[in-house]
């Protein structure tokens, strides 16, 4: 049985590709007010276990639980009121504007037949504030930045309000002050009840940000535990493959890769 506090949670959980298994048996449970980041080299596993514990590709062995109930039995509509997933990338097919694309967020909750209520649209424009691009909400979406385009995925699920928000690299194509700004943003929503399990590159804001970090080896082995526990130079040169050291400054440690140095 999944724990009764958890939002989503996995149970012996497989992840496999051709040939090759990515993650194996993962047990895991995500609670709300919790921050977790999920690091590993390119290829490890991670979009995969996060579109797996969305419900977007089926487990190859396990189960994924929300809110203590079968993931595969919960209907899309239930599934999204509750749980989001931003993806890596974001094709536009079709003109929008900047505040109609956000207020997709909003279609979990609004009836088949229903239009987006003056409270809606009040939920999407609060997001784009706090992405920082309320200013360009009359904008075409295909006329924004990839930052700006990235900030606007990022307020489409805040729109969303789910407990539980899957970020697939949230931290692509922004700029370092929004790097900061939008995993500030994510640990609040933590500290609200929200769980928060994101894939990161960055072992330095993920020691920042989260309380733990999994940690997906590539080869079917993983690693759960505190950041401050689990996050060392010998843990870290084995998952990326490339020395690391761990450095002091000011009261926290920071880690640099210094293969090739």
């Amino acid at each position: 049985m999944p724990p009764q506090d958890s939002i989503l949670s996995a149970h012996e959980l497989t992840v496999n590709v051709p040939g090759r298994t990515l993650v194996a048996d993962l047990e895991v449970a995500f609670r709300p007010g919790e921050f977790v980041a999920v690091l590993g080299q390119n290829g490890a596993g991670k979009s995969l276990t996060l579109h797996t514990l969305a419900g977007l590709r089926a487990p190859d062995t396990g189960t994924v639980n929300l809110r203590q109930q079968d993931l595969a039995a919960l209907k899309r509509a239930e599934i999204a009121q509750a749980l989001s997933l931003l993806t890596q990338t974001i094709d536009d097919i079709f003109p929008a504007t900047v505040l109609e694309t956000a207020l997709i967020g909003r279609h979990p909750h609004i009836g088949q037949w229903q239009w987006e209520s003056p409270r809606d649209r009040e939920i999407a424009a609060a997001a784009l504030q706090q992405v920082d691009i309320a200013g360009l909400a009359d904008r075409d979406v295909l006329t924004l930045s990839g930052g700006e385009r990235r900030r606007l995925a990022i307020a489409q699920i805040l729109t969303q309000d789910p407990d539980c928000y899957l970020l697939d690299e949230p931290t692509n194509h922004l700029d370092p002050q929004h790097q900061l700004d939008v995993l500030q943003l994510f640990r609040e929503k933590a500290r609200s009840g929200s769980c928060v399990v994101a894939s990161l590159h960055d072992v330095n804001l993920a020691a920042r940000f989260a309380d733990r970090c999994l940690l997906l080896y590539g080869d079917g082995r993983w690693e759960l535990g505190s950041c401050s526990d689990i996050l060392t130079d010998a843990r870290l040169s084995e998952l990326y493959g490339t020395p690391m050291e761990a450095l002091a400054w000011r009261d926290q440690q920071l880690f640099i890769a210094t293969g090739g140095v």
